[in-house]
């Protein structure tokens, strides 16, 4: 494929999407329609869509109007890509631009317009964020990095980088945590590398290394990751502090890779459902990861961005209490919740847990963190609750 056909394939994923399919199931249906196109040209088309999706309120402004083709104008516009390049440039391009859309746009925008955030939002951003409102808004208009988590189980960092590079991919230490490395050439090579395939590396963001980094777990405690998902953080608990570990979540579905990556990492994870967890002993330490909006990770699923209004947040707010109140019954005496979010939200995060204290007097906030997206990580929150 041309460029420029890579970027008429992108208008017709972006009018799909507009027209209310989900950015993945509208990429998954165009590979599928367009069985010629390499791999190559695959990453074009969706590094186009997700970057348009990031930035679609301001693109709109400048592509004046929200259609694919408009979209698409505004990236180029605030690309700096002189738009002959790709409008009207042959082959499978798109035709070229009329006279009406060559003379629409418009590069003034509002804060919530400049920031791509919804405009009932942005007051509410700007109240909880402070002086990180714009930077962190910003982080997410853009491409997150890239960041693997080093194995220690199976060698050290440098052990790693050195065996990344072997097929490629070159990468660097990050941040304070020694098991960080951000990926800085050829990350879509890592799913078939030796260092992937052999449990060396796996895919975790910086922020919830750094959290699980400062739990301080001994290595006889009993934890529960009680909203596990893939298994991300119960992986990176088990490797870090070798204690035994529980993963749990309410959709079975989720954890089935579960038993693959902790034998790929060389280490043990019990899985259990919500039936079994019922019979399990309390636990030392109960981590709740709690749905979220994923405010802070939005740049890597923009469709939320766009989908979450003041409802769902309020929703989400009373789902994050009630698994927090749930987990209580899991904790031995005198153990620990740690309650983290993707979110940089305080309706999700910090009000969440001063409520749960509130209303369980027994409990208390050791100490919490924000964590707001930047060059190197997403937004995380996480908040370490002691029971008397």
């Amino acid at each position: 494929m041309t460029p420029a056909a890579r970027y008429a394939s992108a208008i017709a994923v972006l009018d799909d999407v507009l027209a209310g399919a989900s950015v993945e199931k509208c990429l998954t249906s165009w590979v599928r329609a367009n069985r010629y196109a390499g791999s190559k040209d695959r990453a074009a088309v969706r590094d186009h869509v997700f970057d348009v999706l990031r930035r679609k309120r301001s693109l709109a402004a400048l592509g004046g109007g929200m259609s694919g083709r408009s979209l698409i104008l505004g990236l180029l516009r605030h690309q700096g890509i002189d738009h002959k390049e790709v409008f009207g440039a042959g082959g499978y391009a798109p035709h070229a631009l009329t006279d009406e859309e060559l003379g629409g746009g418009d590069a003034t925008f509002a804060p919530a317009m400049a920031n791509d955030l919804p405009d009932w939002l942005w007051p509410m951003w700007e109240a909880d964020l402070g002086d990180r409102a714009v930077r962190s808004a910003q982080a997410l208009q853009d491409r997150g990095p890239v960041t693997l988590r080093v194995n220690l189980r199976r060698g050290t960092r440098e052990a790693a980088i050195a065996k990344l590079q072997e097929d490629g991919i070159i990468s660097i230490p990050i941040g304070d945590v020694k098991t960080a490395l951000q990926v800085i050439e050829n990350e879509r090579r890592i799913h078939l590398s030796n260092a992937f395939l052999d449990g060396f590396v796996d895919l975790q963001d910086l922020a919830s290394q750094e959290a699980i980094a400062v739990l301080d777990l001994s290595p006889d405690a009993r934890v529960l990751d009680y909203c596990a998902g893939g298994g991300g953080k119960a992986l990176a608990i088990a490797d870090m502090y070798g204690c035994s570990i529980t993963a749990h979540d309410i959709s079975v579905a989720r954890m089935a890779d579960i038993p693959l990556r902790a034998a790929r990492a060389k280490v043990e994870i019990a899985v259990l459902n919500t039936d079994a967890l019922g019979d399990a002993e309390p636990f030392d330490v109960v981590f709740v990861d709690a749905p979220c909006s994923g405010s802070g990770t939005w740049r890597r699923a923009p469709e939320a961005k766009w989908s979450i209004s003041s409802e769902k947040l309020s929703d989400y707010s009373k789902l994050q209490r009630e698994v927090l109140e749930n987990a209580v019954a899991m904790v031995r005496p005198n153990g620990r919740i740690i309650y983290a979010t993707c979110s940089v939200l305080k309706a999700e995060n910090s009000r969440v847990v001063d409520r749960f204290v509130k209303d369980f007097p027994e409990w208390k906030l050791v100490s919490d963190h924000q964590r707001h997206p930047d060059q190197f990580g997403d937004g995380f929150y996480y908040a370490d609750i002691h029971r008397a």
